[in-house]
């Protein structure tokens, strides 16, 4: 059995990573010359390798309703949900100044989005929630979506979106005082191993003045 030492885990085997939904880095394990490739190559090699699985699954590959899958799983790879692994996708953020001196916490909450576990490559999806105290800087609220977005479309370990997309705001808004809540399903709980369809997964990014319980109590109210 194959195991591996990381940062986090003294010693661990690679099937109990995927299986417990563990992530070893912050940031999404990307290799040196990701980008080397144009958009256009990653479609043309996805697509013949897919090709290759379907061939090896024993599909016919001459039938009409197949013979167009390997481009069309290239598309949506490259284009669609993966797209946030290239960082010519993230978004553009514009900072305002805070003319209102609003200076109570904005919450913007159900944010939906869907991604795909690294593990298993199979669907997450679910709620997001955000909130932030402003220091003196804002910025528009379909930003917010866009910021969950381009974290979310990345094979992905949900504690990880979590703490990028909260991170990456606080960086943003040049504040501390950030919340990120994530309640998602896990296709890889549902449809295999364990097969759960009922539970959920909820995990949180409390930084600045939501280190603190009544903040957070604050906070929780808003979301129900």
């Amino acid at each position: 059995m194959k195991t591996t030492t990381t940062n986090n885990f003294d010693l661990i085997t690679i099937d109990e990573i995927g299986d417990n939904h563990l992530y070893t880095t912050l940031e999404t394990p990307m290799k040196k010359n990701a980008h080397k490739l144009s958009d256009t190559e990653k479609k043309e090699t996805i697509s013949y390798l897919f090709r290759e699985i379907m061939d090896v699954l024993g599909l016919d590959l001459t039938d009409d309703s197949l013979k167009g899958t390997p481009d069309r799983v290239a598309k949506m790879y490259v284009d669609e949900i993966f797209a946030g692994l290239n960082p010519k996708n993230k978004p553009k953020i514009a900072l305002f100044d805070n003319k209102y001196q609003y200076n109570q916490m904005l919450v913007e909450k159900n944010i939906t989005f869907y991604s795909n576990c690294e593990h298993h490559f199979v669907p997450i999806f679910g709620k997001v929630h955000i909130a932030y105290i402003s220091s003196g800087k804002v910025i528009g609220l379909s930003k917010l979506n866009r910021i969950v977005q381009y974290f979310a479309l990345r094979p992905q370990v949900q504690e990880r979106m979590t703490m990028q997309i909260g991170k990456e705001l606080q960086e943003i808004l040049q504040t501390d005082d950030v919340a990120v809540i994530v309640d998602a399903k896990h296709l890889c709980v549902a449809s295999r191993g364990i097969k759960d369809d009922t539970s959920a997964t909820v995990t949180t990014f409390y930084g600045g003045a939501f280190n603190n319980q009544q903040k957070i109590a604050e906070l929780q109210n808003y979301l129900q």
